[in-house]
């Protein structure tokens, strides 16, 4: 069976496909920018492909038996989100059926049509009814909160629970959800390929527990042996909350927005269909919260929800040849480590989140005033502390290129007057020894964009000669 995978560097595909993989499946995954699947799955074909581009979908296709849809353009903080994924929807189900594909497996979210959704839900199950509205089967899963380390729900309880020890409870933290673990989730995607009854169905799932958001946090509190104190006040609209969260949280204010909205609707399983056809007991909340964390202290989260592409702007994906770029300010430093180009990388490659940075405490500075001004600042940290691939978050850099034991670019997302990218590349020479070369490219927007750089032009010297120096020093004692 040919199966493709859509949003393949998302939350949910980013863990299927390997899964596939395992199955014994022909896979192909599809990715608005293919060089961040590159190398990341053995045996896995990556194709280019765009929902709102007729060819590159038609191309996609080509040859499946089933589809996979598991694109949102919510998480890009998009306000017509709604229209997007109508759109996409509409292209990709009506050339999945010219291309004769014979089923595609949606996962959306729980809720009642007469429960007067949020913008966000009610998209959500639109998308679904465009992609039936074509002829072809469709199952469609709907869930509540998704649990696992790095999702977005999750996400968002974790950082609530551990940093806020007494808690401003608005009237949304009482509604009740059904949350479900993320390894359910996937068993029921996998499942469904040979379960003939699935085809042609709504499938709602959750586990057992129908819990309100008070309760989800009160749990994981317990889980982590945590004190923390509710107090429930009848104000803070989802705008105010959203900018809670983005105040207390690595998620920004303009994705927790339409995520709060949807919590004034209670997110239950009505039919309980999914459990008779599939021969499975979903894990509990508290499970899938331990299981959560033991994932995120061993370091072995393999997606996370900001590493998604519909979560930066397409506008700043940028031609690899950063020096031939007019105007580009260039500030390079090199120096000979004695170690070999794969100890130099992996130390590279570990910098940033809980290890830190050289002059941390200006990064983190940075990092504040990178806050005050309306950006990500520091707080996403990175998805594991020995290894990045392209597209992960790392603070408020993104990885744009990596290629092992060779190179490893970093795209600020930092609020600037311009563009700027990090960049560390490795050339190994005689007798094990390397070098070490570190870049900064700053593109200045204007007059303002050339005086910031300037401005603090006397700060380098100490941030990028210490930082190259504090590297090849790791290096070198790792021989």
């Amino acid at each position: 069976m040919k199966i493709l995978v859509t949003g393949a560097t998302g939350y949910i595909g980013g863990r299927l496909i390997p899964r596939l993989i395992e199955k014994g499946y022909s896979v192909r995954c599809m990715a608005r920018d293919v060089s961040r699947l590159q190398n990341r799955w053995t045996g896995a074909e990556i194709v280019y492909g765009d929902v709102l581009k007729f060819d590159s979908v038609k191309e996609a296709l080509s040859g499946i038996d089933t589809a996979y849809y598991l694109i949102h353009s919510m998480s890009a903080g998009e306000h017509n989100f709604a229209e997007n994924d109508l759109r996409a929807a509409e292209n990709f189900s009506q050339i999945a059926k010219d291309s004769g594909v014979k089923r595609i497996i949606y996962l959306g979210g729980l809720g009642s049509a007469e429960d007067n959704l949020s913008p966000h839900l009610l998209s959500r199950q639109q998308t679904g009814d465009m992609l039936r509205k074509s002829g072809i089967s469709v199952t469609e899963f709907r869930a509540g909160m998704i649990v696992g380390s790095g999702s977005l729900s999750f996400e968002m309880v974790r950082y609530l629970t551990e940093r806020v020890p007494i808690m401003i409870c608005p009237k949304w933290v009482m509604t009740e959800t059904q949350p479900i673990a993320v390894r359910d989730v996937l068993r029921y995607l996998i499942e469904a390929l040979e379960k003939k009854e699935s085809e042609n169905k709504i499938l709602e799932i959750g586990s057992d527990d129908i819990l309100a958001y008070a309760d989800l946090m009160k749990i994981y509190a317990e889980v982590r042996n945590l004190k923390r104190v509710m107090i429930n006040v009848p104000f803070l609209t989802p705008r105010l909350s959203s900018y809670w969260v983005d105040f207390v949280t690595p998620i920004p204010s303009n994705i927790a927005r339409p995520l709060i909205e949807g919590l004034k609707n209670r997110l239950v399983c009505n039919d309980n269909s999914a459990k008779h056809i599939f021969n499975f007991q979903p894990i509990s909340y508290k499970e899938a919260v331990t299981f959560a964390l033991e994932r995120e202290h061993s370091g072995k989260v393999e997606t996370v929800w900001s590493s998604a592409l519909s979560s930066i702007k397409a506008k700043n994906i940028i031609p690899l040849n950063l020096s031939q770029k007019e105007g580009m300010i260039i500030e390079k430093r090199e120096r000979i480590v004695y170690a070999d180009s794969e100890k130099v990388f992996s130390v590279i490659s570990s910098i940033g989140g809980k290890n830190g940075w050289y002059a941390n405490f200006l990064w983190q500075l940075r990092g504040i005033l990178d806050r005050l001004f309306g950006g990500v600042g520091m707080r996403r940290g990175r998805r594991e502390p020995n290894n990045l691939l392209v597209g992960d978050p790392l603070d408020f850099w993104r990885v744009e290129a990596v290629v092992p034991n060779k190179l490893l670019r970093l795209r600020a997302e930092m609020k600037l007057p311009g563009k700027a990218w990090l960049q560390f590349s490795i050339d190994e020479i005689e007798n094990g020894k390397s070098v070490l070369t570190q870049t900064a490219f700053y593109e200045p927007k204007g007059l303002f964009g050339i005086l910031y750089w300037y401005s603090i032009y006397f700060l380098h010297g100490y941030i990028f000669g210490g930082m190259i120096k504090e590297l090849a020093l790791k290096a070198e004692r790792k021989m």
